[in-house]
């Protein structure tokens, strides 16, 4: 009963870091074209003793940012550039799939878990 009450919370835990992944990709995706902005990664680590997973500290991408050619806007300097961000949307909408199909796989290992302890439960009631 203990391993069935551990499945769920292993689910929970993986949805949960999946959705704060998701979380983040849409913030890059919403701010891939704010000037010096750069592409935030999460990194997922094992909970120590548990099993679960936790999300990692988020951090920033040190790739270059972009230079774009405008020499209309404020924030160009005397060559006309300046830093734009270092969020490829390809790759964004990749991560964001990925994450995607993820948090379904742990929702369908959370909702079989589920089924299995109402199951156990039906049966010690009868």
């Amino acid at each position: 009963m203990s391993d069935l009450l551990q499945s769920l919370g292993f689910a929970a835990s993986g949805m949960e870091a999946q959705s704060m992944r998701l979380r983040h990709v849409s913030e890059n995706i919403a701010n891939a074209d704010t000037p010096g902005y750069r592409r935030k990664l999460v990194s997922f680590r094992e909970e120590m003793g548990t099993g679960r997973v936790e999300p990692g500290p988020v951090q920033l991408d040190r790739s270059t940012l972009d230079s774009v050619y405008d020499p209309g806007n404020p924030l160009a300097d005397e060559t006309g550039h300046y830093d734009g961000s270092n969020v490829d949307l390809v790759i964004e909408i990749a991560d964001a799939r990925e994450a995607q199909r993820s948090y379904e796989a742990n929702l369908k290992i959370f909702d079989q878990a589920r089924q299995m302890t109402q199951s156990l439960f039906d049966l010690i009631r009868r």
